[in-house]
């Protein structure tokens, strides 16, 4: 499983048992950042992805996490066998994660 380290902005691998970490659950749109981009600074800054990871690690930061999980850049999708294991895992990283946030950019406010 592939973490975002909130405070250096890298994804960190852990084989074992994860640190505690939140998840994000989101609506994908144009402009995702895939596990391939996310470690080039220059791919990701410009994609209109990046800034929900931004602000899903400004939540973990005040929830006093460490670590979050974002499906479209936390996957490497290049790999059949890790694509097959992380469908087949989804449903106990989202039990096992501390919080999940949920991102309703659709949803709009009379307010």
């Amino acid at each position: 499983m592939y973490l975002i380290n909130i405070t250096t902005l890298q994804l960190e691998r852990f084989d074992v048992e994860p640190p505690p970490y939140a998840t994000l659950s989101h609506r994908w749109r144009d402009g995702e950042i895939s596990f391939g981009e996310f470690a080039d600074l220059d791919k990701r800054q410009g994609k209109a992805g990046f800034t929900k990871i931004l602000d899903t690690c400004a939540q973990a930061r005040k929830d006093n996490l460490a670590y979050v999980w974002v499906d479209t850049c936390c996957i490497d999708k290049s790999s059949s066998a890790e694509l097959s294991e992380a469908i087949n895992s989804m449903f106990a990283w989202y039990r096992s994660a501390k919080v999940c946030y949920a991102l309703l950019d659709d949803v709009f406010s009379n307010t």
